[in-house]
């Protein structure tokens, strides 16, 4: 099974209810290829390019105790996704959505590969929520 598959199933089981969105699996290995570079693989901000940047990488694991006890998923996700004009640090992280969008494409179409590109950014984002202290 590809990653796009894997992803597009996580979705598939995201969406049917949390007693099959448990494996975080899918959005650990999001996290690690996309993220943990720069945010590190326990998610402090401390990456092997973090120091490499112009601006302070953020720790992600305190997103909900800054947000009064609640993860805000649709900020983290538009956050990631990039598309939709909310940034982070500036240009400096790279927008996700486009990323997925453009490696999914030729085998999904323009429509399948936006339901890949939300998926995967999806599993990456519960992952997120599923790490806060």
């Amino acid at each position: 099974m590809s990653m796009n598959h894997l992803i597009a199933a996580s979705l598939i089981a995201s969406l049917a209810g949390p007693a099959f969105s448990q494996d975080q699996s899918a959005g650990q290995g999001e996290y690690m290829v996309a993220c943990a570079v720069c945010h590190g693989e326990t998610a402090m901000g401390d990456g092997p390019f973090a120091s490499l940047m112009n601006v302070e990488v953020p720790g992600l694991t305190g997103l909900s105790a800054a947000n009064e006890g609640i993860f805000p998923y649709l900020e983290v996700f538009m956050i990631v996704d990039g598309r939709t004009g909310v940034r982070s640090h500036g240009t400096v992280m790279p927008i996700w959505g486009d990323r997925y969008s453009r490696t999914a494409r030729e085998e999904f179409g323009f429509y399948g590969a936006e339901v890949i590109t939300r998926g995967r950014v999806g599993v990456l984002v519960d992952y997120l929520e599923s790490i806060q202290e």
